[in-house]
């Protein structure tokens, strides 16, 4: 299967926003080792920004959309792309991306869990790629219904098996 990371939605306004993610510091680990292993292996990297209307705080140009630096994303190699929606198929390239490279199993990881990541997965899958989720590699913040962390449990539970291959950042190996 010939991989690519796909790495949702990590940018300011929300991993560095008001709310701290769950286990902020453990995913932001696991993404870097992530990608530390991709690019090791030759693996493209896809980086989603989520995006809102011009003029809005959540606009292209504002600061809070910015992909965060630690993720040391390489603007020459990798492919960023902007979305509006929570699914990072839906009126962007990345599935024509994806096919000319020849792309068939998509692993990802980012934020949030319960809208960008899991509709992103569903959609991944619909479109016939093998999906990979890492599941120690995705978060959110708590909702005024649950807590961040049961979020996180709970998508990885539901998604596993019909739409996803759940695995840990240290299961994963990209192979080159």
């Amino acid at each position: 299967m010939k991989n690519a990371l796909l790495i949702i939605d990590m940018q300011q306004g929300l991993f560095h926003g008001p709310q701290i993610p769950y286990a902020a510091s453990a995913v932001l680990a696991n993404i870097r080792l992530l990608i530390k292993n991709a690019r090791a292996s030759g693996t493209p990297l896809f980086f989603a920004r989520h995006t809102g209307p011009a003029g809005s705080p959540f606009s292209e140009l504002s600061p809070l959309t910015q992909l965060i630096p630690e993720l040391d994303v390489n603007v020459e190699q990798d492919s960023v792309f902007i979305k509006k929606y929570p699914n990072c198929f839906r009126d962007t390239e990345l599935l024509q991306q994806l096919k000319q490279s020849d792309i068939d199993q998509l692993v990802i990881a980012g934020m949030k869990t319960e809208f960008c990541v899991d509709t992103t997965c569903r959609a991944a899958f619909d479109a016939g790629f093998n999906v990979v989720l890492v599941s120690d590699a995705h978060t959110t913040m708590d909702s005024p219904a649950l807590t961040a962390d049961n979020i996180v449990r709970h998508h990885n539970q539901t998604l596993a098996g019909p739409f996803v291959s759940l695995v840990t950042t240290e299961e994963w190996v990209f192979c080159p």
